[in-house]
């Protein structure tokens, strides 16, 4: 089945969906981060966590009379990735996704009725630690940009870090690719002794030589 990673960021007024409120949502296509999305939304809950807005900068009052109707951004929203996905299967990707995820798919159920990610999601995070072996206290950013070499920082941008975040996974993804490409070489070298003995020649299934 063909996949289309989406990069997604979101930031909001505090640290649930219960009782705070998605304030953006920032998404690129991944393999095209020209393609992206952004919306800044009013606030559908009364809650608010100073610390959690001061890393991003936007402010809940201000959102009330700026933003977007959360159901109108949204429903575009659901549309773009439709759009961008051209039948293929969405799949979200985020640097700790179960944060952006729980957001996102509690505002698309209320608001929209669909979530077309459906179940589907990566969590940058947790692929890191399978790709290089490391714990889950050396899975930051800083921890991803050093290993592929890259100079990279998250402006707290709800777009501009989905932008950043594709960045790092499309490198992630490229080193799982090498491995495959260099397992699928090893494992086709005559004589691999981890395959056994592939000869498939006549009479040389059970030839001890």
């Amino acid at each position: 089945m063909d996949l289309t990673y989406i990069s997604v960021d979101v930031e909001a007024s505090g640290p649930s969906p219960g009782a705070y409120s998605l304030l953006s949502l920032g998404a690129c296509v991944v393999t095209d981060p020209d393609q992206w999305f952004y919306a800044e939304l009013q606030p559908d809950r009364d809650g608010v966590d100073e610390s959690s807005v001061a890393v991003s900068g936007l402010s809940p009052q201000r959102l009330r009379v700026t933003g977007r109707p959360p159901a109108e951004a949204l429903a575009e929203f659901v549309g773009w990735v439709d759009e961008v996905a051209g039948g293929s299967r969405p799949v979200l990707v985020a640097l700790n996704a179960p944060f952006d995820w729980m957001f996102v798919a509690d505002a698309l159920q209320r608001h929209v009725g669909r979530n077309p990610f459906g179940h589907s999601a990566i969590d940058m995070k947790a692929l890191f630690m399978g790709v290089a072996g490391a714990p889950w206290d050396a899975t930051s950013l800083r921890h991803m940009a050093d290993r592929y070499d890259l100079e990279v920082a998250l402006p707290h941008h709800a777009r501009d870090d989905a932008v950043v975040q594709a960045r790092v996974f499309r490198a992630i993804l490229e080193e799982l690719d090498t491995r495959r490409r260099h397992e699928h070489r090893v494992g086709d070298a005559p004589g691999d002794p981890s395959r056994g003995n592939t000869d498939s020649r006549p009479g040389k299934e059970h030839d001890d030589g």
